[in-house]
């Protein structure tokens, strides 16, 4: 009975393990009303598809490395697939949806920061072991809209200063974080390790999509810093 007793209080005081997580998070495309406006040299998404994609090709360097059963949490900022659908007259964020189900990940969608915040705080404790950026970014801010409702200009972001609302503690101490937009590595990175405590590897200079297409991911136009 005493035996028993110990083994029950043993289990009440043992932390339960959470489940790995791998969380990916996607922000939208350019409207082509907006980027044709531009010179050709600087005009952005022209394949509605380019962070989706590299988004993927993530998932199966994961799922590689970590197994078939890995679980995969994906947050989408859908305000941008649901204005670029209407613009080319696909339905983007119905493809979106049925490759999630494809690929067995969780999809998350969001429209604002306080909700792409919450993606990441709604994970459990210590459970998230790689985090990936997908999209448009400065060297202080994830752009999840970049040249979307305006151009050239962003109304929804993930700015350096509002790190501090992210929890530290869904974060595996050895967590591996990766931006794979530009120019992170320049400031935001370093704020990040401040506040989570381990080091996101970003962008010195640009990072560039256009040959995700044909299965690679995204490419550096300078350097990956910690």
């Amino acid at each position: 009975m005493f035996k028993k007793l110990l083994i029950f209080i043993f289990l009440l005081i043992t932390p339960v393990c959470a489940e790995d997580v791998h969380y990916i998070i996607t922000g939208g495309p350019a409207l082509r009303k907006w980027e044709n406006l531009r010179v050709e040299e600087n005009r952005h998404d022209r394949w509605w598809a380019n962070f989706i994609r590299a988004s993927t090709l993530r998932m199966v360097e994961i799922r590689q490395a970590y197994g078939d059963d890995a679980k995969i949490v994906w947050a989408v900022y859908k305000d941008g697939y649901t204005m670029r659908g209407s613009e080319d007259g696909k339905p983007l964020t119905t493809w979106i949806s049925d490759l999630a189900k494809r690929r067995k990940v969780e999809l998350l969608w969001f429209n604002d920061n306080k909700q792409a915040i919450a993606t990441i705080n709604k994970q459990e404790q210590n459970s998230i072991k790689t985090f990936d950026y997908f999209g448009h970014s400065n060297k202080y801010c994830f752009m999840f809209d970049y040249s979307s409702h305006i151009s050239s200009a962003c109304k929804c972001w993930l700015h350096q200063n509002e790190i501090n609302k992210i929890k530290r503690s869904v974060f595996k101490k050895k967590c591996l974080s990766k931006s794979w937009g530009c120019f992170t590595g320049e400031s935001m990175s370093k704020i990040w390790k401040a506040h989570i405590g381990h080091t996101m590897v970003g962008a010195k200079g640009k990072t560039d999509y256009q040959y995700v297409g044909r299965g690679q991911m995204p490419a550096i136009n300078g350097t990956w810093i910690r």
